[in-house]
């Protein structure tokens, strides 16, 4: 068993501590602006409904655009300079780009520092690379699955936070004060410190794009438990856009941004409640299980969501959904843990990130495509699918290759 010293098992702690706040800071500033995005549109100028749609929806994904092309390259550099430097880069770029959007006047200024803001965007990814690398493997998923509770309660508040804000200051404001938030954020990263477990004896220090490919290659469940983040995220964010329209048929104008925050909400306090425990349970039982069982179980509770006749119903099924989706992230990472070598995990883990950013891109679309068409109902069912699909092909991977991780240091 790996020995890490006093000095280590300290550090190791605080720098959980610091980045849990950090990530709470960065998670509840990204939600405490980007629901009111299409009503910042709206302030400059006298626009069409369809207008101001079409805006929002390209202003929201744009920023998943970029992201999917920076996070590998951003996971190299971190591999290679150390992850403390670009955690303070990726909060610092986030938070101007953000401060900036207080002063657009146009949907062309709020476009382009989107397009900006993805450059940087993945501070939360790269705070989950930083720890995994102190973390010994036997603890990882309990370890992440702490550190996810911070932006997930982020998540939780920062609606709300915005939207008293927003009430109380302005939209303009709104962005300023979000932005200082992100800037304490890189503030707190100062405070930590860097180090690496160490490397096996023998392991390389360093490794190509080509040699991590390779090692992608040789590990195919590994490869799979990467593509699979595309097809979770689609799934995850299919219903996210028009969320609020589907209250408002089912239940009616009456309290409708209540109503509306509270079935958002469901699924994150799920996620808050459960994120944790998972990881504990798959750090005992194997990762892989454990994904299995989780995107089954996603799949599982999501088809209801489609039939429900009332706003309580949808809101107990996003609140299973978040019980059971929550644990995957944790999981996930602890299982590339797992299995990367300590030198390329930062590379390894922004394909993830880069791949969990086109599935932002690609459900959203892909919701509003099938509502549009076959309804909303139609959207719950091929989410259900998609999940199921994922399970069903990671199973099929591990029992081909036989591959569980070993419980080893």
């Amino acid at each position: 068993m790996y020995n890490m010293t006093n000095f280590k098992i300290h550090t190791a702690k605080r720098n959980l501590l610091i980045l849990w706040f950090a990530n709470f800071l960065v998670g509840g500033s990204i939600t405490m602006v980007l629901p009111f995005i299409s009503l910042y549109i709206e302030t400059f100028g006298d626009f069409s409904e369809r207008y101001v749609h079409n805006w929002s929806g390209l202003i929201f994904g744009i920023t998943f655009v970029t992201a999917f092309i920076f996070s590998p390259i951003w996971g190299k550099i971190g591999d290679k300079y150390g992850r403390k430097k670009i955690l303070i880069l990726s909060a610092s770029g986030m938070g101007l780009s953000i401060f900036l959007m207080g002063f657009a006047t146009s949907v062309w200024h709020l476009f382009f520092l989107r397009l900006f803001m993805g450059v940087f965007t993945g501070f939360i990814p790269m705070s989950q690379a930083f720890i995994s690398t102190q973390t010994p493997k036997n603890i990882a998923g309990r370890v992440l699955g702490t550190l996810q509770t911070g932006s997930i309660t982020g998540h939780l508040f920062g609606p709300m936070l915005g939207g008293i804000l927003a009430d109380f200051v302005g939209f303009s404001t709104t962005f300023k004060l979000t932005a200082m938030s992100i800037f304490l954020s890189a503030a707190l990263v100062l405070a930590t410190k860097e180090y690496r477990i160490q490397d096996k004896k023998g392991e390389k220090s360093s490794y190509t794009s080509k040699e991590v490919i390779r090692h992608l290659l040789k590990h195919p469940v590994l490869l799979n438990v990467l593509l699979l983040s595309t097809l979770i995220q689609i799934a995850h964010f299919s219903i996210q856009p028009i969320l609020s329209l589907y209250v408002y048929e089912i239940h009616g104008p009456e309290n409708l941004a209540f109503i509306s925050g509270l079935t958002f909400s469901a699924a994150g306090l799920g996620n808050l409640m459960m994120s944790r425990q998972w990881g504990k349970i798959a750090d005992r039982y194997g990762y892989v299980k454990v994904l299995i069982l989780l995107i089954i179980g996603a799949a599982i509770v999501y088809l209801p969501g489609g039939f429900v006749t009332s706003a309580w119903q949808l809101i107990l099924v996003r609140f299973l959904l978040g019980v059971t989706i929550g644990g995957i992230v944790p999981v996930r990472i602890a299982y590339i843990r797992q299995e990367a070598p300590l030198a390329m995990q930062g590379e390894v883990l922004g394909y993830n990130t880069s791949l969990r950013f086109l599935g932002n891109v690609i459900g959203p679309m892909l919701g509003g495509f099938v509502s549009g068409h076959f309804g909303f109902t139609a959207v719950f069912v091929t989410t259900s699918a998609l999940l199921f699909l994922s399970g069903m092909i990671l199973l099929s991977a591990a029992h081909r290759h036989q591959e569980e991780p070993k419980h080893s240091m």
